[in-house]
């Protein structure tokens, strides 16, 4: 890679190259879109050079269905890349680092066949939304499981102060990757191989623990290295990247841990292994012939409607929410079968030997009747046994019990080094309506 160089010219675009320029438009537009209230974390997000923890990028050339993959390398400190680069790096989407955990300390720029991507940074709004949710403040110890590159790591160390900020990064050349670039801003960081499903004992108790890369229970080494007061934010992996959900662990005072789960729009991807399931072979089958119509009482519930889809995830189990043209698509890959809404109000078209949109019916009905909650309880006392959800009392509460890490991630699969592209389009978190992009490693994820 070559030397980065500042700059306060203008390329080609009209856009400013000096990145200090691109960081205050940054900040503006997470501020406009409401998405940044926290002062340190702004002032952070001000003086972090996002360029030192990303000085090279991956652009995909191929289309979803390539296979073997083109890509395009970029190297930051090379002119002809540069602008190209740092619209990647300041674009808040994820950034494109790593091809089958290959070295990181020679890369060599321009095209290159096949592989991949086995780390990426997340996009800076689930970043800062995750951020925001912990209230990180001077004087905490701070752990970062499966930072990837380390831009959460750094905007956090960049609070609680030198020292006081950890990072476990299961990839060495990664993990070395981000130690050095780290460094290079002094933030006193301190960067350690290893798998973050075991958390990182030597450091802890932790009063804020973030998590890179979505789970679908939390691992009891987390909770138990929480110190008192503490706060940990994880997503929570679901088997449809559509609907992914955000959980909050608190320790009280006392000790015990209470932990809240919402959906929402945005999460970061799950731990290597963990096989989402996807629509995408289905697409062309659904154009040309999208099912019988029927009837239906139930109108297509709004994709912010979060409570209900987080849900329709594990009780109506195997479906994956497929947006394309802006048409809503309910697909459950495993059993063939599909329904799309329309045409017109109170019908919608079904096909195969699971009528899908009965499932939703069902969970909708049910979601209703439970007062359509937002929020669910997770109650994590057994300590490592089985995790239970609840909307929570009465006879008509939601209930349903998360997938144990050891049955949801197989051993065969749990350290392959890369997977086959399973959801892309725009990379970095997990969002709703996005296209396919390569998966996350096992315990990485990239912040």
């Amino acid at each position: 890679m070559g030397a980065l160089t500042g700059s306060g010219s203008t390329g080609p675009s009209g856009v400013s190259a000096d990145p200090s320029s691109r960081r205050a438009a940054l900040v503006r537009s997470l501020e406009a879109e409401g998405e940044l209230s926290d002062p340190r974390l702004r002032d952070a997000l001000l003086r972090l050079r996002r360029e030192v923890l990303l000085p090279h990028a991956y652009v995909r050339v191929s289309g979803p269905a390539a296979d073997p993959i083109d890509w395009r390398l970029l190297d930051g400190g090379h002119p002809d890349d540069r602008e190209e680069w740092l619209d990647l790096v300041y674009d808040g989407d994820s950034v494109l680092l790593q091809r089958d955990g290959e070295p990181l300390d020679a890369l060599g720029r321009g095209p290159v066949t096949g592989g991949h991507m086995t780390s990426m940074s997340t996009g800076l709004l689930a970043t800062v939304k995750a951020l925001e949710t912990l209230r990180i403040e001077p004087g905490q110890r701070f752990l970062d499981l499966g930072p990837g590159p380390g831009i959460s790591l750094a905007l956090a160390a960049a609070v609680v102060g030198p020292g006081r900020a950890f990072g476990v990064e299961r990839d060495r050349h990664m993990a070395a990757f981000a130690q050095r670039n780290l460094d290079r801003l002094g933030l006193g960081v301190r960067v350690v191989t290893g798998d973050a499903l075991d958390g990182h004992p030597a450091s802890g108790p932790y009063d804020r623990v973030h998590s890179g890369f979505g789970v679908p229970s939390v691992p009891a080494a987390w909770v138990d290295q929480l110190a008192p007061g503490g706060r940990l934010v994880t997503t929570l992996a679901t088997r449809t990247p559509s609907w992914p959900g955000q959980l909050l662990v608190t320790r009280t005072p006392r000790g015990r841990a209470e932990a809240v789960l919402q959906g929402g729009r945005r999460g970061t991807r799950p731990l290597l292994g963990y096989r989402w399931l996807t629509s995408v072979h289905h697409r062309p089958r659904i154009e040309a012939d999208p099912g019988r119509p029927r009837a239906t009482r139930l109108a297509p519930p709004d994709r912010d409607a979060y409570g209900f889809w987080l849900a329709a995830a594990y009780l109506a189990e195997g479906l994956v929410w497929d947006f394309q043209e802006g048409v809503m698509r309910i697909v459950a890959p495993d059993d063939d079968s599909w329904a799309v809404p329309g045409p017109g109000e109170g019908t919608v078209r079904v096909r195969g030997r699971r009528d899908v949109w009965a499932d939703l019916e069902a969970v909708h009905e049910r979601w209703e009747r439970a007062g359509r909650p937002d929020a669910y309880r997770v109650d994590l006392s057994d300590g490592g046994g089985p995790q239970h959800v609840t909307s929570g009392g009465g006879a008509h509460a939601l209930e349903w019990t998360l997938p144990a890490l050891a049955t949801a991630v197989p051993v065969s699969s749990a350290h392959a080094r890369s997977l086959p592209a399973q959801h892309g389009g725009g990379a970095g978190p997990v969002e709703q309506a996005e296209s396919i992009v390569p998966p996350m490693r096992r315990a990485g994820g990239g912040a």
